[in-house]
């Protein structure tokens, strides 16, 4: 019997060994085609068309030696930022990239930060790709909500946590600090070392402190010394900031950067607005307990050129206005700045919203669009993140922490609706020239150019929701045989007033479940609008930008 059983094992081993001598016979060409990735579409182009470039620069010839030193600094900081950002929103981009030899899957991978496409509901373009997590990176793939939930593990809320499992597969809390230690400390090292370039005092005092944040994970300090700089030339925005990526339960910060230049020309001109935050915020179309908490008045407006995007402000659509701090106590307690990133702006406004009017807007409004009203409506949306309220009035907490993954979506139609509001009380105070439907109808516009960011963005499901809100109450009609939009601009009023009024109320209450069924009423797409969408791409019409960056570009 034993014997018998040595000669089996003996003829299974000689056979295994044939078969693999078979598989090594395999053309090497071959083996390479199995182990790569490849793409999921057949029109890699197509994707690839969504984009279109647009080169980020600036005048340098009025810089020194040390801001120019001290720019590529800032540009390194920001590369490690943008390769922190790669782990949690996939994980190991090496690993993912080596396996694809098509240059123009490669391309729009990188453009997406993954193997997801984050214009089209984060849909995977690469064969054999599951579905992304709505988690991300930040949690283990096979975490639920239900575990995660009942986890008695310390900070686990944190915007500064990765998720993990320990050895006997129990959820626990890592602090960025820590996970990504070595690439904390290489990007504090160069921030320290920027700021020895810099001049301005302030600038230089926020960028150790900065530093030291990235650290400890500890971000208040660094965010006050951001907000007294009032002479700065060069601004950089970095760290662990917003929560769109996580689409789970929107706790996890994900690191980003800008490199900024000011404009001081036009920042001069933004000043004036500042002042009137507070009457504003008394003024705001809900009951008076919704609108109790008073703004920060240390407000400022700055206009820039960017010079370098990396990491979530980079990943599929691109931002042109930033408002932060996002920390609420400082916000109540010194207010915010709001930056207004004008070549950035200028570059959507010319490549996107221009040629979208020309196919969607009723020919008789669309001489109405210019790029001074759409400066002004973006630039409002990031002052009205500072009224309205931060914390539930029902004992929930803040609103962040009450409405949970739904929280940013609704922020977000929360600045455009109070932004506009904004436009409307200025421009009856003549603060603001032009005829106010120049404000509406550039606005309308850029309804339809936001909404092509997709579901899985926070600010194209905001447009959607207003989209089908102001649909409903017939805030515009279309024309069904051009398939043009025309505004009715009185009950276009109407609408932005409910709207506002709705969103801050579903904020202050902050019930999650009855914030979940206004999204998802209101958060579907028709197949009127999806033709009208789809008629975009077959036009050319490119849904965002895509940069050429970087200390070569600035010829520096």
């Amino acid at each position: 019997m034993k014997k018998y059983l040595l000669l089996t094992i003996a003829f299974i081993f000689l056979f295994s060994c044939k078969q693999n001598k078979n598989k090594d016979e395999i053309k090497q060409s071959d083996i390479k085609e199995m182990s790569a990735y490849q793409p999921a579409v057949s029109d890699m182009d197509k994707l690839l068309s969504k984009y279109t470039e647009f080169t980020l620069t600036t005048d340098v010839s009025k810089f020194t030696d040390d801001e120019k030193a001290m720019l590529k600094h800032l540009i390194n900081v920001a590369k490690v930022m943008d390769k922190m950002f790669w782990e949690q929103a996939y994980g190991k981009k090496d690993e993912l990239l080596n396996k694809i030899d098509d240059p123009k899957l490669k391309q729009y991978t990188i453009i997406n930060y993954g193997p997801w496409d984050r214009l089209d509901g984060n849909k995977p373009f690469i064969k054999g790709i599951g579905p992304k997590p709505l988690g991300a990176n930040f949690y283990p793939k096979d975490m639920t909500k239900e575990e995660f939930e009942k986890a008695d593990i310390p900070d686990k809320e944190s915007l500064y946590t990765m998720i993990r499992r320990d050895n006997e597969g129990n959820l626990r809390s890592i602090p960025y600090h820590n996970f990504f230690k070595r690439d904390i400390h290489y990007a504090a090292d160069l921030l320290n070392t920027a700021s020895g370039f810099a001049s301005d005092p302030d600038f230089k005092n926020y960028l150790r402190l900065r530093a030291k944040a990235l650290k400890t994970d500890e971000y208040q300090l660094s965010d006050l010394a951001w907000l007294d700089m009032k002479n700065n030339k060069f601004d950089f925005v970095v760290g662990p900031i917003e929560s769109y990526e996580d689409q789970l339960f929107g706790n996890k910060a994900s690191f980003e950067a800008y490199v900024l230049v000011k404009d001081m020309e036009w920042s001069e001109r933004l000043k004036k607005f500042a002042k009137f935050l507070p009457e504003l915020q008394s003024r705001l179309p809900v009951e008076k307990k919704y609108k109790m908490e008073k703004p920060g008045r240390d407000v400022e407006l700055n206009a820039y050129d960017v010079v370098y995007y990396a990491g979530d402000c980079n990943a599929g659509s691109k931002t042109i206005a930033i408002n932060l701090p996002n920390d609420e106590e400082v916000q109540l307690q010194k207010g915010t700045r709001r930056l207004q990133l004008k070549n950035a702006m200028k570059a959507k406004f010319d490549k996107i919203l221009l040629p979208i009017a020309d196919q969607l807007i009723d020919p008789e409004q669309k001489s109405k669009i210019n790029f001074d009203a759409f400066f002004a409506n973006t630039m409002f949306h990031e002052v009205a993140h500072g009224l309205g309220i931060k914390n539930t009035i029902t004992g929930k907490g803040t609103v962040r922490k009450a409405l949970k993954e739904l929280h940013s979506a609704l922020e977000e139609g929360k600045a455009d609706m109070l932004g506009l509001y904004m436009v409307r009380q200025l421009h009856k105070k003549g603060q603001l020239t032009g005829d106010l439907k120049d404000y509406y109808t550039t606005f309308m516009t850029s309804i339809f150019r936001s909404i092509r960011f997709g579901a899985a963005s926070a600010h194209g499901r905001a447009n959607l929701i207003r989209f089908n809100y102001f649909d409903e109450k017939g805030a515009f009609t279309r024309d069904s045989t051009t398939g043009k939009y025309k505004i009715n601009y009185d009950k276009f009023e109407e609408a932005m007033d409910a709207l506002s009024n709705k969103i801050l109320t579903l904020q202050g209450d902050g019930d999650y479940d009855t914030v979940k069924a206004f999204v998802e009423k209101y958060g579907k797409m028709s197949d009127t609008l999806k033709k009208d969408l789809d008629m975009l791409d077959t036009k050319g019409i490119p849904v965002d930008v895509v940069f050429k960056q970087g200390a070569e570009v600035l010829g520096i």
